[in-house]
Order: structure tokens, then C-alpha cells, then sequence
């Protein structure tokens, strides 16, 4: 019998592709989302292992997690920018809001607890950076996942595992949430549409790069390990070694699509992460391999472009996304007679 599975931030880039895989798998899921993005996950309504509740990890019920077998925890404020917004809201998603999902799971009998957390928490480093690494968050996003890292672990037990996945930066189609603020992703936007890349700081910047698929399959994989040893109380890299790049070493992937791409430097370069990471103790431990390289991401994109399954629209990045909805609240609350617009 398939357990049942809920998903924070169900909605989201991850989210919502995780929910479609889980459910060609017949888990059962519980979908939980804000759903700031619109109703995502509309067509999958029918499906009857699918329950979809629109609320906030840091007000929903606990009853909510009566009979859950395992809670996967992807909710967040998912960036740096969009982190930057609202420094205590990001704080009471990213950290508390984590910490509360982890403590009410462990209390309602939940058995396993997987928090999605970053690479960036590395923040800069030499060598290859390991889960046992000095961490240097440089942004209230990765020091937010630093701290719901240290919290949700601390809860791990014999009947409660709690094991944190620190993600490189993931790319990849995602057709119900596409973001276009990842870096292969708004790469493969730009070279589309514009025929020119833009290179910040220079690009020797290091990063690690996942596939989204690649990226949950992790996540299933600690879901169906047998041994609770090998995840309880752990923290994971997740992506493959061979996908550390430099972010010129990216760029320079799309001369094979682009033959006269035009590259744009631009030499002040906020975002200041550099960071190449060690996987091999998620290949080591648990068997998990990367399936997809870079350029499977790119093709895909490119493909959904042409077809137009994805759109360049305001939806498609966060920080944009998120300003929006703050500068129209504020509009709204401005013209509103005591509570009502109309």
C-alpha cells in the first residue's frame, strides 16, 4: 500500500511537478500551497489520490496530518530577492513556518520529515564543500535554511526522522510553475528571445546544478528508504559532482543552439555565492545518480518556447511576482470603504 505523502508548497516550481510525479507513482498526496500562483494543480483535481488544501504552513490545522506517513517540506520564500522583500516574513516561512510543520508532524505521528534546504548555505568556500563544511549564509534565504536545518534536526528520533536536503540550484521545464529566475532557465529565456546572455560579476563565480526531475527523485529516495539509519538525523547534498560549474562555463553551453549569441557583461554582481559541492555521500549512501545534464534542461525549454506551453509572463519570477501583489494590496487597501472595494 503507497503511503501518504504531504507537500508544503505544492504549488510551486518543485512543487508542483512532485505532486504529478508522486501521484503516476498512486501515492497518495495532500497538496499544500498559499497558492499565490494561481490554482496550479486544477487539472490534477480529478485524480482521487489527490486532496489539495489552500493554506499557510504557519496557520493550517494540525488534524491536517492525521495518517501522514511522510511530510515533505518544500514552502518557502524561494529566493534571495524575494527573501530580501520582508526580512521577518521570510523568517517566519522559511524558519519558523519549518519549524512548526516539523514539531506539529512529529507530534501527530508522522514518521518521516524532509526539509528542502539549499547549497547556498555554503555561501563561499574553497575545494569541494561537504555537508560537514563550515556554512557562511550570505543572504536571509540560505541563513533562514540554515537555522530551520538546525531546528527541524534537532527533532529527529527513533520514531521521527527528520532528514534536510540542500539542493544545487535546480533547472529544468516545470510547466505548471515555470520560474524564470534560475540561472539555465532565464539563460535559456534570454537566448531565445533575445539572442544574448547576461554574465554577472565576471561568471567565474562556482555553482552547483541539478535537474529538477533529478532534484525529486532525491526526494522520493529518502521517501522510500527502508533503513531509517541512513536518513534519520542526516543532511544531504543533492546533485552530482560533474555539475559544478562556473557561471560563464553555463553560458557558454548555448553557442551550441545559438551559434552568434551576443554575451553582455555585467560587472557588479550582487549576489556574491560561490561554491562548488561534494554529493558523494547521497550517492554513497542512499544510490542516488543524476540522470540529466544541463543541456537535457535547456532543450527542454526551449522546446516548451517554441510550443508555447511556457510563457514569459510576470508569474514567472518571484521577486517581480511578489511586488506585484504587494503594490496592488496596497492599491486596494487605499481605495477600499470600511473593508469593501465596491
Amino acid at each position: 500500500m503507497k503511503k501518504r505523502i504531504l507537500i508544503t508548497g505544492a504549488g510551486g516550481y518543485i512543487g508542483s511537478k512532485m505532486v504529478e510525479m508522486l501521484l503516476a507513482l498512486e501515492y497518495k498526496v495532500i497538496a499544500l500551497d498559499r497558492f499565490f500562483f494561481g490554482d496550479v494543480l486544477d487539472d490534477l483535481k480529478a485524480n482521487k489520490n489527490l486532496s489539495i488544501v489552500k493554506d499557510d504552513i504557519r496557520f493550517f490545522k494540525k488534524e491536517l496530518l492525521n495518517k501522514i506517513d511522510i511530510v515533505i517540506d518544500l514552502a518557502s520564500i524561494s529566493n534571495d530577492p524575494a527573501a530580501n522583500l520582508n526580512h521577518q516574513i521570510t523568517k517566519d516561512i522559511n524558519y519558523k513556518g519549518a519549524l512548526r510543520v516539523a514539531k506539529l508532524s512529529k507530534e501527530m505521528g508522522v514518521k518521516r520529515y524532509i526539509l528542502s534546504s539549499t547549497c547556498s548555505v555554503y555561501g563561499c568556500g574553497n575545494g569541494l564543500l561537504n555537508e560537514d563544511s563550515m556554512l557562511a549564509p550570505i543572504s536571509e534565504y540560505s541563513k533562514s535554511k540554515m537555522n530551520a536545518e538546525k531546528e527541524t534536526l534537532r527533532l529527529s528520533s527513533k520514531n521521527f526522522s527528520v532528514t534536510c536536503l540542500r539542493n544545487g540550484t535546480v533547472y529544468g521545464l516545470s510547466k505548471k510553475r515555470m520560474r524564470f529566475d534560475l540561472i539555465v532557465n532565464i539563460m535559456t529565456l534570454n537566448a531565445w528571445r533575445d539572442n544574448r546572455i547576461f554574465i554577472f560579476g565576471g561568471g567565474k563565480q562556482w555553482r552547483p546544478h541539478i535537474h529538477i526531475d533529478d532534484c525529486i527523485n532525491a526526494f522520493l529516495k529518502v521517501a522510500e528508504e527502508e533503513d531509517i539509519k541512513k536518513i534519520g538525523g542526516q543532511i544531504f547534498n543533492v546533485g552530482s559532482n560533474d555539475q559544478n560549474f562556473q557561471v560563464f562555463q553555463v553560458a557558454n553551453k548555448y553557442k551550441k543552439y545559438f551559434p552568434n549569441i551576443i554575451f553582455d557583461e555585467v560587472p557588479n554582481d550582487l549576489e556574491r555565492r560561490d561554491y562548488m559541492v561534494n554529493f558523494s555521500k547521497i550517492s554513497t549512501a542512499l544510490g542516488f545518480r543524476t540522470k540529466k545534464v544541463i543541456e537535457d534542461g535547456i532543450e527542454e525549454i526551449l522546446n516548451a518556447l517554441e510550443k508555447g506551453q511556457v510563457v514569459d509572463d510576470i508569474k514567472t519570477s518571484t521577486l517581480q511576482y511578489y511586488q506585484y501583489l504587494i503594490n496592488s494590496n496596497k492599491i486596494l487597501e487605499s481605495v477600499k470603504l470600511k473593508g469593501k472595494l465596491f
